[in-house]
């Protein structure tokens, strides 16, 4: 499936926000890139292209395709809730997602790549479906097999789960997914009313 492999740094500077983690280019350069980067014409923007640019943005920091992130805003809105809530909590009971929140990888990315490559386990059985949805009570776990890679084990000894939504252990490498997170605990800048705005049009 098609990923955009292209440079992190011009989309940050897209969004004026580190989207896939600290980045010193955009802290050179917090403007758009481009030759009119700069340019005061670009200041005023319409309220389709703002309501566009977060739907842009939500899509890049979680690594979503369009028609994936399509199809996850229908079932949204088909949820009992407020839909924009529903949306983000849907997208971060992604099991790429959880295990980038988990810590056993440094970045969604980088947490595809495992799922996707078999080293990741959904309630003892491998599971390599990245848009796959996590259930309250899930448990999520790293291979026996796969727990030497280079990758995971770095990434788990640095990282510090913060999240009172999920649950992890180091020593077995192996973390459950509590319950759907509230809106406040997710901590992504991304204004998800501007979101159902647009495909309310």
């Amino acid at each position: 499936m098609a990923r955009y492999t292209g440079p992190k740094s011009k989309i940050a500077r897209k969004f004026k926000e580190p989207i896939f983690g600290p980045d010193k280019a955009l802290e050179k350069k917090n403007y758009p890139p481009g030759q009119h980067g700069l340019s005061k014409k670009r200041a005023k923007q319409s309220e389709y292209c703002i309501q566009l640019m977060e739907k842009q943005k939500a899509k890049y920091t979680y690594g979503i395709l369009e028609k994936q992130f399509a199809r996850t805003f229908d079932k949204a809105a088909r949820s009992h809730g407020i839909t924009g809530e529903v949306l983000l909590q849907l997208i971060e009971s992604r099991l790429d997602n959880v295990v980038y929140r988990l810590g056993i990888a440094p970045t969604r990315r980088a947490a595809r790549q495992i799922v996707s490559h078999a080293h990741i386990n959904v309630n003892g059985n491998v599971v390599n479906i990245a848009s796959y949805t996590l259930k309250p009570g899930d448990v999520v776990s790293v291979r026996e097999k796969s727990q030497t890679l280079e990758v995971i084990a770095a990434s788990v000894s640095a990282a510090a789960n913060k999240h009172a939504w999920l649950e992890f252990d180091r020593t077995s490498m192996s973390g459950k997914f509590i319950s759907r997170p509230e809106r406040s605990q997710i901590p992504e800048n991304i204004k998800e009313q501007l979101i159902v705005e647009l495909y309310s049009k």
